[in-house]
């Protein structure tokens, strides 16, 4: 996806939708790995290769010039919205003279994707190799399944960002014209700056027209009060009330400080709390300084995993029903 004010503009477009009630986001859009501009209403010429990013077993076909991703068949409503919104943008630029190679990244079904406890079983092999994942890039550079490398321009062993071509070669006019009809002209200022070109077209054929502020504000509202109802659902549960003390008994035995005994708190508690406690901006570790200490986050995200077991086992199926985020209700 194209940088600088692209980039930022995009962003605001994913804010936005957060804000009319989006969960947050597991998977980002953008991303390029096509050609320079074709001749047309954009400044430049170039060729349109015809070819784009595969994710998660989607499959690719050029429709008027444009290339447009298939959706996996197994995706979910929000999933799907985001194919709508970047296969959206590459038709309307190339309309306008551009490419845009649409790309959705998607969480990875290998060694990292267990980390949060939910599959006990790939949590475990996650965590025996990469603890909580705090140090694990350090220690695994070049390791794409490592929590945090980007090794090779990877994620989790899917291209998370790749190469950005699609304004390869571009004089700044060029890029100022591609950036025009990405996200419109620019506004005279930030506190006035709205969603514009492409992106506002693929944010409506994803998720409607966009509300005012006023009704985006009321919908926002209306989703923080059904979380906060969920949380509490959550945390009045007897038999969840009962294992989170359970596991916080284990916790406390393994010399494991409990911070909250929440239902909603407890699955991410140790590993949350390690973070929170690391400086905000902590060097870049040596591989050497890094393992010390990845060999204790193990041994501590194994205690928790095996603490936590038959809270999760309960907890997550009844959080997919009641829909929880946040740090506690």
């Amino acid at each position: 996806m194209p940088k600088s004010r692209s980039t930022d503009r995009l962003r605001t477009a994913l804010i936005t939708t957060l804000a009319a009630g989006m969960l947050p986001l597991l998977a980002a859009c953008g991303g390029s790995s096509g050609s320079t501009a074709d001749s047309g209403t954009g400044s430049g010429t170039g060729t349109n290769s015809g070819t784009g990013s595969k994710a998660d077993g989607g499959t690719t076909k050029t429709v008027d010039g444009a290339t447009q991703l298939g959706v996996p068949a197994d995706a979910d409503d929000y999933t799907k919205k985001l194919y709508i919104q970047e296969n959206t943008l590459a038709a309307c630029m190339k309309k306008l003279g551009f490419t845009y190679t649409p790309y959705v990244g998607t969480p990875d079904s290998s060694e990292n994707s267990g980390a949060d406890g939910q599959d006990y079983a790939a949590a475990k092999k996650s965590r025996q190799k990469y603890g909580f994942g705090t140090y694990a890039a350090s220690v695994y550079p070049e390791d794409p399944s490592a929590p945090g490398s980007n090794a090779g321009g990877k994620l989790g062993g899917k291209v998370l960002d790749p190469p950005n071509n699609d304004q390869a070669g571009f004089s700044p006019a060029q890029k100022e014209a591609y950036d025009t009809a990405l996200n419109g002209p620019p506004s005279a200022s930030k506190e006035k700056e709205q969603l514009g070109g492409c992106t506002l077209e693929a944010r409506v054929a994803a998720y409607g027209p966009q509300k005012s502020r006023a009704e985006e504000k009321k919908t926002w509202e209306a989703r923080e009060e059904e979380n906060r109802a969920n949380g509490l659902e959550l945390n009045g549960d007897a038999e969840l009330v009962q294992l989170a003390q359970k596991y916080a008994t284990c916790l406390k035995a393994e010399g494991i400080p409990v911070s909250t005994t929440q239902p909603t708190g407890m699955a991410d508690m140790v590993r949350l709390g390690i973070s929170m406690a690391l400086p905000e901006h902590r060097p870049t570790l040596t591989k050497e300084e890094a393992l010390p200490l990845l060999t204790k986050e193990i041994t501590l995200a194994l205690k928790d995993l095996e603490c936590g077991k038959d809270f999760r086992a309960a907890y997550f199926p009844k959080e997919k029903a009641h829909p929880y985020w946040g740090d506690g209700a």
